[in-house]
């Protein structure tokens, strides 16, 4: 019987990777809904091809501009559309939104009992210990979309995590590794989303660029692991050949490896418990040359160190940071600001705002409002 999916996000990178996968399989998976922020067209395409009953799209000036001739597709406006989406009766529901914005359907997608394949980090980064309480209490599995969650939990399956003696958490790096921090100044935004073996979206691609990407999924990996801080350690592997380990207490280390390829976790996502077999290409050991691991520069790249320190400070910082990282790097990729001060306006904002302890949905939503606007002065007055 064909998988019911629900994929949010489906004209992204993840999104775009989720329905090939769907090709590939014809008869396995049913889309039952599609949704995208802005992109009417790609999406337009989408509805011709899978058929969905049910679409959304969260941008309301451009979901005016959708047309759906012939189609019995009902479509739905605005954020409020996306969490309509994620009710739906079906089987798994795909959260590849981007930012914040994935927040809410998660966690409507939560109570209705969906199972979750989670590409959004940002959800978990802001309110982490109310999904994952939420998803306990109605027995919903939270199944990691990116690369390295999604290793790390391959690696994990059949293991007690009181075994565990820490995760590692490989990273690219990104396209300035190498390169000293006084070298960064002008970077530009089509320099900065050049990623050297990823294809992603333009957001991601910033944050790995400032290793932030790295930070965020440190806090995603102690929420959906429950590890504390000091079990979730990150490792430069510029190869992105292996992208998670599992250390254990007797020394023994289990590693996941594969080729750079996004179809791979989502397949896994969408078909677990079961493998499936799969045509793509697979990882040629004999064409292995080498496998370098190095420890995170924190000087260079200070995105990550924020990243950590939010963490270690828990309650609403992460979610402070989360927005001040999406309002910073939007910033950048407008060429309001520079490469190196998306660390500065996130550094500032993290030192202006105190964190809040009582985590509920109402103190995630001000500490993200309140980040977003002392965010936006801070790049006011680096303009300025």
């Amino acid at each position: 019987m064909a998988k019911r999916v629900c994929i949010l996000g489906s004209t992204g990178s993840i999104g775009r990777s989720a329905l090939e996968v769907v090709r590939r399989y014809p008869g396995d998976f049913d889309v039952v809904g599609l949704a995208a922020h802005s992109n009417t067209a790609l999406l337009a395409n989408q509805i011709q091809e899978f058929q969905p009953p049910y679409v959304a799209i969260s941008d309301l000036a451009a979901a005016s501009t959708l047309e759906l001739p012939g189609s019995n597709t009902t479509l739905w406006q605005g954020p409020e559309g996306l969490e309509r989406l994620a009710v739906l009766d079906v089987d798994i529901v795909l959260c590849a939104n981007v930012g914040a914005a994935g927040l809410k359907p998660v966690l409507k997608a939560i109570e209705a009992g969906n199972r979750i394949a989670l590409a959004n980090k940002e959800p978990l980064v802001m309110a982490g210990s109310l999904i994952m309480a939420e998803a306990r209490a109605r027995g919903v599995e939270v199944l990691p979309v990116d690369s390295e969650h999604n290793a790390i939990f391959q690696c994990l399956e059949g293991h007690d995590t009181a075994d565990v003696r820490c995760i590692h958490l490989t990273a690219s790096g990104g396209p300035f590794y190498n390169r000293h921090r006084d070298t960064l100044c002008d970077v530009s935004p089509g320099q900065a989303t050049q990623h050297p073996t990823w294809d992603m979206g333009a957001k991601i691609s910033v944050d790995s660029a400032t290793l932030m990407n790295k930070g965020l999924e440190v806090i995603e990996a102690m929420w959906l692991f429950d590890l504390p801080l000091d079990k979730v350690r990150v490792v430069i592997h510029p190869q992105s050949i292996i992208h998670g380990l599992v250390e254990f207490t007797d020394g023994s280390i289990l590693a996941q490896m594969g080729v750079t390829d996004m179809k791979f976790p989502i397949l896994f996502a969408l078909t677990w418990p079961h493998r499936a077999e799969s045509a793509m290409e697979r990882l040629d050991l004999t064409q292995m040359r080498e496998l370098t691991f190095t420890a995170p520069d924190f000087d260079s790249f200070p995105c990550l160190a924020h990243a950590l320190e939010a963490a270690q400070q828990g309650g609403t910082a992460p979610a402070i940071l989360n927005a001040a990282n999406e309002a910073a790097v939007a910033a950048f990729c407008e060429e309001r600001i520079g490469f190196l001060q998306i660390a500065d306006v996130v550094g500032k904002v993290l030192e202006q705002l105190p964190a809040d302890d009582s985590m509920t949905l109402d103190s995630v939503l001000a500490a993200d409002a309140a980040a977003r606007y002392a965010a936006e002065k801070c790049v006011a007055a680096l303009g300025a």
